[in-house]
């Protein structure tokens, strides 16, 4: 193969969208990047009658853990049409999360969507400890 001749070009492209979080506990870290995914993707707080859902996602380490937490948070939204507007974390290990979440119905009438986030990443992802607080490192695709 003659490797002088190219057969494709780069392209600048805006497909993703990276975050940082920080939080002063692990349950703080996973309930401001909820809060803060949902707060890219829906224009003001939603309103109407909210449900409660129980949610339990493992993970290999906090980084996978933050992922898959985000990637449920943000099926409720594609797949149920359901809106996140509350989590609270009732237990967190390294390896496993169990919240209550409080989603009301999406309704295109009521809710904006500013940015419509198709997945969380592994791209960068990072979730350590550093100087007393916990800080995560989050990129969404577009």
């Amino acid at each position: 193969m003659d490797s002088s001749s190219t057969t494709f070009t780069f392209l600048d492209h805006t497909a993703d969208l990276g975050i940082m979080v920080t939080g002063s506990d692990l349950r703080d870290l996973f309930e401001k990047a909820a809060h803060s995914m949902m707060q890219i993707m829906i224009e003001k707080r939603p309103a109407g009658k909210t449900s409660s859902l129980q949610l339990s996602v493992s993970g290999e380490d906090y980084a996978d853990l933050m992922v898959r937490w985000l990637g449920e948070i943000l099926y409720f939204f594609q797949g149920e049409g359901k809106v996140v507007t509350c989590t609270e974390i009732i237990f967190i290990t390294q390896s496993h999360i169990n919240a209550t979440l409080q989603t009301v119905p999406f309704n295109a009438k009521q809710h904006e969507v500013l940015t419509e986030i198709k997945a969380v990443t592994y791209h960068r992802i990072e979730v350590v400890y550093e100087n007393g607080r916990w800080k995560a490192t989050i990129i969404f695709d577009l």
